[in-house]
């Protein structure tokens, strides 16, 4: 179903200069990292419980932790962008999750219009589909505690991630929201009736929560949920570290040398992709013993519309130097738009504030329904 990134045609909405998506299953070059890129589709098509809807729902939530990089567009952001011709979109920058690691209070409030910035310069039309910031919406917070309510503390303990976030930590160390994180989660899918959710492999495991948990309260005080399907991007969609190709591309990484910025400026993306790790030998191809090439040629091919093989063939001969100084113009031509319209969104903060407050009363008016009906269901008093 996600066959194509399209740039919305008003000014204040541009996409990244991409060529079309490939149709999952299809590629425009070698099996490979990036270009096999997809989403498992969930086919999903409810609405509330107990009501149709004309179009599925997706709900998908994105950390303000700062920086966004060309993995998170390739991986996430074009696929949003897709996604708002075949779906009901609402997508959130997840505050609450975020202060689960200490930040200041500017970094939070910087990270967060910049994500929501990243959002619109993408492609996402906020005509089409909800931007939102997660504190705008209490219920997000009334609702989790509710779900609290029928979680097993077993169920939480047994989170890889909570597992790979606490190895080594003393117990008194270890925050409760780390804990509860994928309570919050959940709370945040079914406020919106969300028929599909896009995560990766590691978040898994979270829709899978959320999914017993709608059943669980279905099941326990009559239906009040759409139970979701994740929508889970294949693990070829990940595009890995400049200077570690065994590892993803992270903002996270000890070096800014592991990933392209989205904002980075052309002189910084040439010389990152010129001292970006390369493999022995000098012939330009992929394959399993040359990981750091298959990576920068994925990318060319992502970014050019241009099958891998056609691409290795080019550069026959020609060795890696030439090959990273042309990759180096393709990345900077494919960001131009976006670096353009972010410098506009970025001039006026007004809009972008603007989108949210409207997304902000859009999504209330899905919350207030959700909630109201968890509360007669649970038995809470309603407000006289």
């Amino acid at each position: 179903m996600w066959q194509r990134v399209t740039a919305v045609p008003d000014s204040r909405h541009c996409s990244i200069a991409l060529p079309p998506a490939a149709t999952p299953g299809t590629s425009p070059g070698r099996d490979s990292r990036i270009d096999r890129a997809g989403w498992v589709d969930c086919g999903a098509v409810s609405d509330q419980p107990d009501k149709p809807r004309r179009r599925p729902r997706v709900f998908s939530g994105t950390q303000p932790s700062g920086t966004p990089h060309l993995g998170n567009y390739l991986g996430a952001f074009r696929n949003y962008t897709a996604m708002q011709e075949t779906h009901d979109c609402v997508y959130c920058v997840v505050d609450l999750h975020a202060i689960t690691v200490r930040q200041t209070r500017a970094e939070l409030r910087r990270n967060t219009i910049e994500l929501a910035n990243t959002f619109l310069a993408s492609g996402v039309d906020p005509e089409r589909s909800i931007v939102i910031v997660q504190s705008h919406v209490p219920a997000h917070s009334e609702l989790m505690w509710i779900l609290n309510t029928i979680t097993y503390m077993g169920e939480l303990r047994r989170m890889t991630q909570f597992k790979d976030k606490t190895a080594g930590a003393e117990g008194e160390s270890i925050g409760v929201g780390i804990f509860d994180y994928p309570v919050l989660m959940a709370a945040d899918i079914l406020l919106y009736q969300a028929d599909a959710v896009p995560v990766g492999e590691d978040q898994k495991q979270h829709v899978e929560l959320t999914r017993d948990l709608a059943e669980r309260f279905n099941n326990a005080f009559g239906k009040a949920f759409v139970v979701p399907e994740p929508i889970i991007r294949t693990e070829g969609a990940r595009v890995m570290g400049l200077d570690d190709p065994t590892r993803k591309m992270s903002k996270s990484a000890g070096s800014a040398g592991n990933y392209i910025a989205l904002m980075d400026p052309p002189d910084v993306i040439r010389r990152k992709i010129r001292r970006a790790v390369t493999d022995s030998g000098t012939e330009v191809r992929g394959g399993p013993d040359k990981p750091a090439l298959t990576n920068l040629l994925d990318i060319y091919s992502v970014l050019a519309g241009e099958p891998v093989p056609s691409i290795e063939e080019r550069y026959v001969g020609r060795g890696y130097a030439e090959f990273k100084t042309d990759l180096a113009e393709v990345v900077i031509r494919a960001l131009a738009p976006f670096q353009e319209r972010m410098r506009e969104l970025e001039a006026d903060k007004g809009y972008t504030l603007e989108v949210l407050r409207n997304g902000a009363e859009r999504a209330e008016a899905i919350a207030s329904r959700t909630l109201a009906k968890v509360r007669e269901r649970v038995g809470l008093v309603p407000r006289p």
